[in-house]
C-alpha cells in the first residue's frame, strides 16, 4: 500500500531521500557501533510525519500495541527478530509470560496480543497470558473474530518470581505501559528477564527526556550526512506546573508556544515553506494519544473552553497532568483512500519488522491521528524496508520512501535506547 502524497515530493526531502541512499553503507555501519554501544529497547512503535519537506518522528511507544495490524507477510520479519532479541538476553528460554493491560478487554487490543503470543510461539516459546489485574480471578477465554481466542490467566507471584499455576517463565513480556505507576507485584523479579524494564513505564517515562536524547541522536546523524537536523526533528520545549483546571502554569505555557512557534516561522522562512507554523501541547507523561491539543496561535490558549481543558487535565487511568511539552508540529501531506495518514513503524530489537499507516477522515493534516475513529492500512514493508532501490528517481519509489521511514524509526529507537539508559536505577556509575 502506497499512500498519494498531496504534494509533489521537491526540495528537502528530495535531497533527504537521495542523501540517505546515497549514504546506506555509512547509515548502516553508524547503527551496528550504536547497538555495539547500546542495548535496543526490546519492541516499539514510532509515529512518523512526512510534511513533504520535513521527516521527524512525533512519538515513540515501548510498550506498542497494534501488531494485530501487522499483516502475516510481515510475520517472518517479527519472527526472526524475536528469536535475535531472545537468543540475546535468556538463549535457554523456553517459556514466555505476556502481561497485557489492566480492563483492556476489547477485540483489537486482545486480538493484538494474539498476535504477540502467535510470533513468540513460532520463535519457540511457549506462550501464555498472565493478567495482574485484580479482577481476573480465574482462566477467562476472550473470544476473537475468525474463531481465535486469548486466555487471560491470573498472575501468581513467588517471593522473586511471576508465573502462572504450573507454568514457570523465564521472560516476561510487559505489554503495559504502567501509566498508573508499577505495581509491586512486578517489582524485585531478580530471577526473571523482565522487558521492557519497570522505568520504561510512563509513571518515570517523559516524552521530554525522550525527544532530548533524539535532538542529540539527529544532530550527529545531521552531521554524518551534511543535512540540516531541523529536517528530521521536531523541535521542542518543556513547560513544566500546568495545571489546566486551575489556570496554573499557563503563562509559562504561552511563553513555551509563543518561543517554538516563533523558532519553526523562522526555519520555515530559511527554506522558502508556504505554510502555517503549529505546534502540538503534550502531557509529558502521556500515552494513548491521550493530552494532546494543536495550537495554531498562542491567543488560542486564552479561550479555551471547558471541554479543551478537561481533555488536557487528564490522561489514561485518570494520572493528572501537571507537566507539558510543546512540540513543532510536522505536517502529513500523505493521503491513504482521502483520509489524513501517517505511517506508524514497529521495531523489535534493532529491526525494523513492519508498519501502517494510520488513517483518519474527520482530521486535519495538522491535528492528532492517534484518536478515536482512526482506522488502519498495512505498509508494503514486507518488500521495502531492507530493499531500497538506488537509481530510482527521489520520491518516485516506494521502497527507498520507506527505506527512509525504517531509518527515521531507527533513530528513535537509538533515542530510546539513550532515555533508558538516563533513568535505569540500576545503572553503574562510573568517577
Amino acid at each position: 500500500m502506497v499512500p498519494h502524497l498531496v504534494t509533489a515530493l521537491t526540495g528537502p526531502i528530495n535531497e533527504l531521500e537521495q542523501r540517505i541512499l546515497d549514504s546506506m553503507p555509512a547509515i548502516e555501519r553508524w547503527f551496528r557501533l550504536e547497538w555495539m554501544e547500546h542495548t535496543p529497547p526490546f519492541y516499539a512503535s514510532v509515529d512518523i510525519r512526512n510534511a513533504g519537506f520535513k521527516l521527524a518522528p512525533v512519538d515513540t511507544n515501548l510498550f506498542p500495541g497494534g501488531w494485530n495490524h501487522l499483516t502475516d507477510e510481515m510475520l517472518p520479519l517479527a519472527v526472526q527478530a524475536a528469536m535475535a532479541a531472545i537468543e540475546k538476553i535468556c538463549p535457554e528460554a523456553r517459556n514466555l509470560l505476556i502481561v497485557p493491560e489492566n480492563q483492556a478487554r476489547g477485540t483489537s487490543y486482545m486480538a493484538n496480543i494474539a498476535q504477540l503470543v502467535r510470533i513468540f510461539n513460532m520463535a519457540g516459546l511457549h506462550v501464555r497470558v498472565g493478567s495482574i489485574d485484580p479482577d481476573v480471578k480465574k482462566a477467562t477465554p476472550v473470544a476473537l473474530p475468525h474463531g481465535d481466542k486469548v486466555v487471560l490467566e491470573p498472575a501468581q507471584r513467588t517471593r522473586h518470581r511471576l508465573g502462572l499455576k504450573h507454568f514457570e517463565p523465564c521472560t516476561i513480556l510487559l505489554n503495559n505501559d504502567l501509566s498508573a505507576g508499577a505495581p509491586g507485584i512486578l517489582e524485585e523479579l531478580y530471577e526473571q528477564y523482565l522487558l521492557p524494564p519497570l522505568h520504561a513505564g510512563w509513571s518515570v517515562r517523559r516524552k521530554s527526556r525522550h525527544f532530548q536524547c533524539y535532538e542529540e541522536v539527529a544532530k550527529r546523524f545531521g552531521k554524518m550526512l551534511g543535512i540540516d537536523p531541523w529536517l528530521i526533528n521536531p523541535l521542542f520545549t518543556r513547560a513544566p506546573g500546568v495545571d489546566f483546571q486551575a489556570d496554573a502554569g499557563l503563562e509559562g505555557l504561552r511563553s513555551a508556544v509563543d518561543a517554538t512557534l516563533t523558532k519553526v516561522r523562522r526555519k520555515y522562512k530559511e527554506y522558502g515553506i508556504n505554510e502555517k507554523a503549529f505546534a502540538l501541547v503534550k502531557a509529558d507523561n502521556g500515552t494513548s494519544g491521550m493530552g494532546i491539543m494543536t495550537v495554531r496561535d498562542v491567543r488560542e490558549l486564552d479561550n479555551l473552553s471547558r471541554k479543551a481543558r478537561a481533555a488536557m487535565a487528564t490522561l489514561k487511568g485518570g494520572q493528572g497532568v501537571h507537566d507539558v511539552i510543546v512540540q513543532e508540529g510536522v505536517l502529513t501531506q500523505e493521503r491513504v483512500h482521502e483520509a489524513v495518514a501517517e505511517p506508524v513503524v514497529y521495531t523489535m530489537d534493532r529491526y525494523v519488522v513492519g508498519g501502517f499507516y494510520r488513517m483518519h477522515a474527520e482530521r486535519g493534516s495538522d491535528e492528532n491521528l492517534n484518536a478515536p475513529g482512526a482506522s488502519f492500512v498495512p505498509l508494503a514493508f514486507e518488500h521495502s524496508t531492507r530493499l531500497p532501490q538506488p537509481g530510482a528517481r527521489p520520491g518516485a519509489s516506494a521502497p527507498n520512501r520507506f527505506y527512509m521511514y525504517g531509518v527515521i524509526a531507527r533513530l528513535a529507537t537509538v533515542a530510546a535506547s539513550y532515555e533508558l539508559e538516563a533513568t535505569d536505577p540500576e545503572a553503574e556509575v562510573y568517577d
